[in-house]
């Protein structure tokens, strides 16, 4: 790559500040490469937790529906669970980490007291509401782990992206770069040597000439004083 710049002052001064910018993005998306690693870290904490409750909560619900359904039978189970009504409610919004984008999953409508599940109450009995509280509580485990686990992809692969382009400045872009000035800095100095031995040549020649043209004047001076002293 080198040898495809030319060696002038001009292109020395870019490649310059080029490098002096692609120093500065390097350590900037360094930065950010580490606090997205630390934030990440710190999901991923928090999404092993989640992950945790998920299993044990899923483990509760169906212990409830399999004590429901041998106690009241899957006949009462499916009833009442077609008696509701009103379904969950999922929005959702957005939040910034570190310049990514991560969902914010809000539920509405999950959790409901024995009057919104829509079935009679004297028609269940305990054992059906407590599968339905125990499921309720798994289907919002389910919505926050889902917003723990994007955000968490979100960021691995911002980290991923931020890696790639700090590798690329560190090992490709950057090495040119200074190829490329050491480059031109050798063209420049040898041509610097060049244009000084020319020019020590030019001022030795001229001098010779100088010198010559002393030496003539000498001798048409002595030839004029020995003409004079034979007349």
């Amino acid at each position: 790559m080198a040898d495809d710049v030319k060696p002038t002052r001009k292109n020395l001064m870019q490649i310059e500040e080029r490098i002096e910018l692609s120093e500065r993005g390097h350590d900037t998306l360094e930065k950010k490469r580490d606090g997205l690693i630390m934030e990440f870290m710190d999901i991923l904490d928090q999404a092993q937790d989640v992950r945790e409750d998920l299993e044990e909560k899923y483990q509760q619900a169906q212990r409830a529906i399999d004590i429901a359904r041998a106690t009241e039978g899957d006949v009462a189970v499916r009833g009442a669970a077609s008696a509701l009504k009103e379904h969950p409610e999922i929005t959702t919004q957005s939040k910034n980490i570190m310049g990514v984008v991560v969902p914010q999953i809000e539920s509405t409508k999950v959790q409901k007291n024995l009057q919104e599940r829509g079935y009679g109450v004297l028609g269940t009995s305990a054992r059906i509401d407590e599968a339905a509280d125990a499921y309720e509580e798994l289907i919002d485990q389910i919505i926050l782990a889902a917003e723990v686990e994007t955000a968490m992809k979100k960021m691995l692969n911002e980290i991923e992206t931020t890696k790639r382009r700090v590798n690329a400045l560190e090992f490709k872009l950057l090495p040119e770069l200074r190829e490329n000035q050491e480059y031109i800095e050798q063209k420049l100095e040898e041509q610097e040597r060049e244009e000084i031995f020319r020019l020590k040549k030019i001022k030795a020649k001229k001098e010779e000439e100088e010198k010559a043209e002393r030496e003539q004047e000498r001798e048409a001076e002595a030839e004029k004083e020995r003409v004079s002293a034979d007349d």
